[in-house]
């Protein structure tokens, strides 16, 4: 078991670390987009990625999670018919849908209620729609393969592309709300042909028609689904839109994005867990590895919460070249930022207890719980936004996450019961609560800069302290974290790192 942890453990870390570098990049321009564009303006882009969001979930119909699950057993077809089949039929819906949308881009954009000074984003739009469909299982093969170093490269180039495209046509070209969106579509066509090589070492025109019922069969029901998912992921946007402004919209998506520290965390974990349970599914200790993951995964996700909770303001208030790190106008949507990072924990929990329903093929149950989600998401956000703002829309989104967790417990606990911890998991909760009242408390002290800082970090080693003094760990992990910091000597007996 320990092997199989370090093997997750290297890819996570690969593919954490290009994360890391490539939303880095991109997560320069928050600043600079704060920094550029007035919150109205910035509501607008806000909106129009929201749908497109949606959108993309149609182009996918679930193709990759078919791959993931066809390719790894080989049940039907050869390795490069289960990589022809699938490219081969994102790749014609996909040019047939966007050139639909080209056709009819002006009754469309008219349809999203966009200015006519903007309207050509809808084909731009239709562009990037293609050609991240057609990107889609040349990126999964690379996952599969266990190639994370050669997927981590393209996804961090076509980042740092999609900044620089970013910079050139909004000041040197002055083209606005325009040139972010032809930003992506360079981005994504460039992405494209960074994977041609991926695509022909694994292409074949040999298009297998029982697979492909296969993966239609399996992928297909992640469309409802998915598209639930998108509802809560980014329905607010909208919902915000219609019951307050463009503006509001702009501030509350500046610092929603800033909860990228959290969504990094549980982005990068995602890449590497889908094809390591479906690797370790046969394995006689699939469940108890299953349940130790999410423990440390729960561990790791609560210091993350609680260091950039504590460390936010100061963060974004930090004054580069005349410049802050998020302009002013944007200052007043702070206190979404440790709603919006709870809700991305519940989502990481989600993500590793879905495994069971991957693994026994239930993929039916995927609707039900995304709906539930999209429900209680749409529906607190009508009751809450009208009272509390974009703070509502904010806990819209974490009760959304916490019932798809509630929801995908009860279900998979049916289907494929995996012992989880809890025991240790609520001590883990338990201590992060405790930690961040106290952070509460030293904010609202009124201590200068440095003994706020200070007191913070106090209270950040708290959290540390406790899992000790709860006794968290199991002698097996003590063992190891002693050896961590008291190196054995050569005559002495080496430390035991078996930690399972």
């Amino acid at each position: 078991m320990r092997s199989q942890l370090k093997r997750l453990g290297s890819d996570t870390a690969i593919y954490g670390i290009s994360t890391i570098l490539g939303r880095a990049l991109n997560f320069l321009l928050l600043p600079f987009y704060t920094n550029v564009l007035l919150p109205g303006d910035y509501g607008i882009v806000s909106y129009l990625f929201s749908i497109i969001a949606f959108v993309n979930v149609l182009y996918s119909y679930g193709m990759e999670s078919s791959y993931f699950k066809y390719s790894s057993t080989l049940e039907i077809g050869t390795k490069k018919q289960n990589f022809g089949t699938p490219f081969t039929a994102l790749l014609v819906s996909s040019v047939t849908f966007s050139a639909i949308i080209a056709l009819a881009a002006g009754p469309i954009a008219g349809a999203l209620n966009i200015a006519s000074n903007v309207g050509s984003l809808v084909t731009i739009a239709a562009g990037v729609l293609a050609c991240d469909a057609i990107a889609i299982v040349p990126f999964a093969a690379l996952r599969m393969e266990h190639k994370p170093r050669v997927f981590a490269t393209i996804k961090f180039v076509t980042i740092a592309i999609t900044v620089v495209m970013n910079i050139l046509l909004l000041v040197v070209a002055k083209m606005g709300v325009t040139g972010i969106f032809l930003s992506n579509l360079i981005a994504s066509a460039s992405a494209v042909v960074m994977l041609i090589p991926t695509i022909r070492r694994n292409f074949s025109f040999d298009v297998n028609a029982p697979l492909l019922k296969a993966l239609l069969r399996f992928g297909l029901p992640f469309i409802p689904a998915g598209l639930a998912t998108m509802a809560v992921q980014v329905i607010d946007r909208p919902i915000l839109r219609a019951l307050t402004d463009d503006a509001t919209v702009g501030i509350y998506q500046a610092n929603y994005r800033l909860g990228i520290f959290m969504m990094l965390v549980v982005q990068m974990y995602d890449f590497a867990w889908r094809p390591f349970y479906f690797s370790n599914a046969g394995a006689p200790n699939a469940k108890e590895l299953f349940a130790r993951v999410l423990t440390y995964f729960a561990l790791f996700m609560s210091g993350i919460f609680l260091a950039v909770s504590f460390f936010i303001d100061e963060l974004v208030k930090i004054h580069v070249a005349g410049h802050y790190i998020i302009h002013p106008n944007y200052w007043g949507g702070l206190g979404i930022v440790p709603i919006v990072l709870g809700g991305y924990m519940f989502l990481g929990i989600s993500n590793n207890m879905s495994a069971g329903i991957y693994i026994q093929k239930k993929t039916s149950y995927m609707p039900p719980i995304a709906f539930v989600g999209a429900f209680v998401n749409i529906a607190a956000n009508v009751l809450l936004i009208p009272s509390m703002g974009m703070v509502g829309a904010a806990w819209a989104t974490f009760l959304a996450y916490l019932a798809m967790a509630c929801m995908m417990y009860i279900i998979v606990r049916r289907i494929y019961p995996v012992p989880y911890e809890f025991g240790r998991l609520a001590k883990i909760f338990g201590a992060a609560a405790i930690a961040y009242i106290g952070g509460l408390l030293v904010q609202a002290d009124g201590l200068s800069f440095g003994w706020r800082m200070g007191a913070k970090v106090a209270v950040l080693l708290l959290f540390a302290g406790l899992m000790f003094i709860m006794r968290f760990f199991e002698p097996r992990e003590m063992a190891f974290i002693r050896g961590m910091f008291n190196r054995p000597t050569v005559e002495g007996p080496d430390v035991d790192t078996n930690l399972l």
